[in-house]
């Protein structure tokens, strides 16, 4: 089967700055991936190299087999992109920004009209159509782009930081049109987020630091590498443990989900952490690690 794109030993310099460096990175069609990484880590410069926005200084992207340095038209018909910043008109009406981007694509006219009211049908937006965009909330915008970009039948949507600034629900829901392009038609979903919590839903996830890629699998294959990762402990007085487990010598903190006692093999360390509390300890549990904690034992060490 050929990758929905493949990127071999990329690597991506600005100004002296390596921002991509080695990158390979591969994905079947229908599957959705994740990247993650801190602010500056590479990924929307990766994004912009996949998309033949950024030229690569070596190294190889195929997306559909198309080599984007051989045949970058080729490429880009096979990608549908959704940039961070909006880049509709925002004084057009909805269906005249859809009308010029299938024009920029070469769509026949018949064809256009056809996708374009599919499209808007698909997205919960043929009642808008005719609204200037300026008109339309953060989360229509944002299904509109998302419209947009899938106009020419692609099968790779890119997207960067799809959700940033829109409310729960908002992202509930567009989440829910992505996860239906993958399991319908099976389009390729590859997105950058700083949300957690989205990473879980891709097939695969892919942690992006310093430009490299420093560890990539599924969510439940991450989570399983680190094995059991704290203690969670309930106590009479939370401020007091912490403080008596720190000077023990333990890497314990309070957090929303209980006094945290980080350590290696915790489950054989229960008697230990409990005896280093002089204040009664009501519960003890394991704490199963979560792509939190893969993600900050990735990129803080």
């Amino acid at each position: 089967m050929t990758p929905a794109f493949d990127v071999s030993d990329l690597v991506v310099t600005y100004g002296g700055r390596t921002a991509v460096d080695g990158v390979s990175l591969a994905a079947r069609p229908g599957e959705i991936v994740a990247l993650l990484g801190p602010n500056g880590a590479g990924k929307s410069t990766l994004l912009k190299a996949l998309s033949t926005a950024v030229p690569p200084d070596s190294g190889r992207i195929e997306v559909f087999g198309h080599d984007t340095a051989v045949d970058p038209v080729a490429a880009r018909r096979r990608i549908g992109m959704v940039f961070q910043e909006q880049t509709l008109d925002p004084d057009l009406p909805v269906e005249r920004n859809l009308w010029f981007h299938a024009r920029l694509f070469g769509l026949p006219r018949a064809q256009a009209r056809a996708r374009i009211d599919d499209v808007l049908h698909q997205f919960d937006l043929a009642d808008r159509r005719a609204d200037p965009v300026e008109q339309l909330s953060g989360g229509l915008a944002r299904r509109l782009e998302i419209a947009r970009a899938l106009l020419h039948r692609p099968g790779l949507v890119i997207l960067d930081e799809p959700t940033t600034g829109l409310d729960p629900d908002v992202r509930r829901a567009l989440w829910a049109d992505l996860r239906r392009l993958r399991d319908e038609e099976r389009v390729t979903v590859l997105y950058a987020t700083h949300y957690l919590a989205e990473a879980e839903l891709a097939d695969q996830v892919a942690i992006i630091h310093n430009g490299l890629l420093v560890r990539g699998g599924s969510p439940a294959v991450l989570k399983a590498e680190l094995a059991a990762t704290a203690l969670r402990l309930s106590t009479a007085d939370d401020v007091v443990a912490e403080g008596e487990l720190i000077r023990a010598g333990f890497d314990a903190s309070s957090t929303t989900d209980g006094l945290l006692v980080r350590c290696a093999q915790p489950e054989r360390r229960i008697a230990e952490v409990v005896r280093a509390v002089t204040v009664p300890v009501t519960e003890v549990a394991l704490r199963e690690p979560s792509l939190d904690d893969v993600y900050f034992a990735t990129t803080e060490s």
